[in-house]
């Protein structure tokens, strides 16, 4: 169980990473994270296509990498005590 758990957790840490380098950046330098903060609150968010399928991806992996640590820590900390 312990080696599967592992195993999961190595393939969220590749999907994680290649998703997030697929991704593009939202602003350009530091002029853009200044002037681009309302463009993030009020619109220009796209909802279909590539990138809505990239940030879903980078989620699910977040959410199986940190499922996976905990219960690995977990399984872990009960044999050990």
């Amino acid at each position: 169980m312990e080696l599967l758990l592992k195993i999961l957790l190595l393939v969220a840490c590749v999907v994680m990473i290649a998703s997030v380098l697929l991704q593009q950046g939202n602003s350009s330098g530091l002029s853009g994270s200044i002037g681009g903060g309302a463009e993030q609150l009020f619109g220009k968010k796209k909802s279909r296509g590539y990138e809505s399928l990239l940030t879903k991806v980078t989620l699910g992996g977040a959410i199986v990498f940190i499922a996976c640590s905990l219960i690995i820590v977990a399984m872990e900390g009960r044999a050990a005590g």
